[in-house]
């Protein structure tokens, strides 16, 4: 009997694993809040960085919006999920942070509705890439980034210092690009 169990738990196990959603459907909201999720993007390089108005790293905005105008035409986009979980630093509506982004960084990168990145509330999107990512499971402050291919799979994560056109986050993404 136990050989028989022991299929059945293997066979079992197999489903559940092929059941587990592709980070490209995992649900979520745009900043109108409209249903999207990630494969509206797929074929594309994206950028997915969890974003703050009042913090310290907002000036990042403008270069996560260079970086987006450079590469967007070469099949690259830069993602932007608000969140609030660090210092309060994204207290707004969905409505004053797009105003926010659009008035003082003229930003046109996609941004989505407020999440939270960490802890039991975290999305389902942070949750799937931390855990590809390999790194640490937190996302250590605002302005955290992870580049992923155009399957939708982690390449790289950097930290929320690392600049959007630091060069090594340059590198990867042009290397991305490539393949």
């Amino acid at each position: 009997m136990k050989p028989c169990m022991t299929l059945l738990l293997s066979i079992g196990l197999a489903g559940t694993v092929c059941a587990e959603k592709s980070t490209l459907d995992i649900p979520l909201k745009d900043i109108d809040g409209k249903k999207t999720n990630l494969g509206a993007h797929k074929g594309k390089v994206m950028l997915v960085v969890n974003v703050a108005s009042k913090c310290g790293l907002t000036p990042q905005y403008k270069q996560l919006q260079a970086v987006h105008s450079k590469y967007g035409k070469k099949g690259f986009t830069v993602l932007g999920f608000p969140c609030n979980q660090f210092g309060k630093q994204e207290p707004g509506t969905s409505l004053e942070i797009k105003k926010f982004c659009t008035d003082n960084y003229e930003v046109t990168f996609p941004l989505h509705s407020k999440i939270e990145v960490n802890g039991n509330g975290a999305h389902p999107l942070y949750k799937q890439l931390k855990k590809e990512s390999g790194g640490s499971d937190k996302i250590r402050w605002n302005f955290e980034k992870f580049l992923l291919d155009s399957n939708g799979k982690v390449i790289k994560r950097f930290s929320p210092r690392t600049k959007p056109n630091a060069p090594e986050v340059i590198a990867a993404i042009e290397a991305a690009l490539k393949e």
